[in-house]
């Protein structure tokens, strides 16, 4: 599966990142969310993890720019260390950080 991570915390990426591969699958890392809507648009990945409070653009701002029917296509995980920012509607899972055991 090919997924995306899309969060400015370092940390947050590298430990998706190697949670992800461990279990087979392709990712690609983006560190803010204009990075992130170019991997997305150019890379078409099945699953996003998508931080919700990123600097220069936020994980809404991404979605709202993201084609519908690309948006479509792809499974979004939203995360927040703040749980009074989730997102209903925008995304297929919520998940509040820090998480232990996701996958």
């Amino acid at each position: 599966m090919k997924v995306l991570i899309i969060d400015d915390e370092p940390l947050v990426r590298r430990s998706l990142q190697r949670a992800f591969e461990r279990a087979g699958h392709q990712v690609t890392l983006a560190e803010d969310g204009v990075q992130g809507l170019t991997e997305w648009t150019g890379g078409r990945p099945e699953l996003v993890f998508l931080d919700v409070i990123m600097p220069h653009m936020t994980g809404p701002q991404l979605l709202e720019k993201i084609d519908p029917e690309l948006r479509r296509k792809t499974k979004v995980v939203m995360m927040s260390a703040y749980s009074g920012h989730q997102e209903p509607g925008l995304a297929d899972r919520f998940i509040a950080k820090p998480f232990h055991d996701i996958l």
